[in-house]
């Protein structure tokens, strides 16, 4: 009976001693868990509604999600008594390692991030980055893919992107098509102009507003080189260049007005 007595004795001792810190654990541990849904829930929908990338909210939801619960385990251990400080220097141990490991991809990810939350440019933007220019294709978390002109793909890392020059053709929805030809500088330039200018006018893909003009950018060589300059939409862009290049020679021939003749001197010693 005295060995029982003793035995219930240790028991009761034990919990008095530690169920309650056991039942606080617990309790926060649950409650904890509540909060810590309940705030990715919160994140997550602040993206949705401000537009943020689907891969972007499921990744950073996921991340603040796992983040928050190692910080509630180490709180209830904290709680129970059990010394934090050697756990707390093995998780930050084990992410230096992983951080020197991966120290490119993570910079390609915050890259991205960066990417997905500010926009600087978004799918179906005509872009210029890191020397390539090109169609944004896909915006993926490490990397942004690009179609160039000549129908490439282009993998750009979006570390370097988001610390480059970004150069978007896309932003305001119109571009400036610069377009350089030479005619003789025997030509009337009034009458040269005029008939550039009824030309783009009449293009359906040259927008009116900003109106297209017609400069003279160099005399010289032999030849007046001019700066002929429509607007187009961002998606016309090419269409625009390469149409009024052939369109131009054609007309310019049609109305006399004609090309240069290339010279050469040559001087004898």
């Amino acid at each position: 009976m005295e060995t029982l007595d003793k035995y219930r004795e240790l028991i009761m001792t034990w919990m008095m001693t530690y169920g309650v810190k056991i039942l606080g654990a617990i309790i926060v541990f649950i409650v904890g868990l509540y909060i810590v849904s309940w705030i990715t829930k919160m994140i997550t929908q602040g993206m949705r509604k401000r537009h943020f990338d689907i891969s972007l909210q499921s990744f950073l939801g996921s991340m603040i999600g796992v983040g928050l619960k190692v910080l509630l385990l180490v709180t209830v251990a904290g709680m129970l008594g059990i010394q934090t400080t050697s756990f707390v220097a093995v998780i930050g141990a084990m992410g230096l390692a992983v951080g020197l490991a991966l120290q490119g991809s993570l910079a390609n990810f915050a890259g991205g991030v960066l990417i997905l939350v500010f926009k600087p440019f978004k799918v179906g933007d005509l872009i210029e980055s890191q020397g390539q220019t090109g169609v944004v294709n896909e915006i993926q978390i490490f990397n942004t893919i690009l179609l160039t002109p000549e129908n490439k793909t282009v993998i750009l890392a979006n570390g370097a992107v988001s610390n480059g020059t970004i150069i978007n053709y896309s932003k305001q929805g119109t571009l400036r098509v610069d377009i350089t030809m030479a005619v003789a500088p025997d030509n009337d330039f009034q009458k040269v102009k005029k008939v550039a200018e009824d030309l783009m006018l009449s293009h359906p893909l040259v927008l009116k507003d900003p109106a297209p003009s017609v400069n003279i950018q160099k005399i010289g060589d032999g030849m007046v080189t001019l700066a002929i300059r429509p607007f187009a939409l961002a998606s016309n862009y090419w269409d625009v260049y390469f149409g009024l290049h052939e369109q131009l020679k054609t007309v310019f021939e049609k109305n006399g007005v004609t090309a240069p003749v290339p010279a050469r001197v040559i001087i004898n010693k």
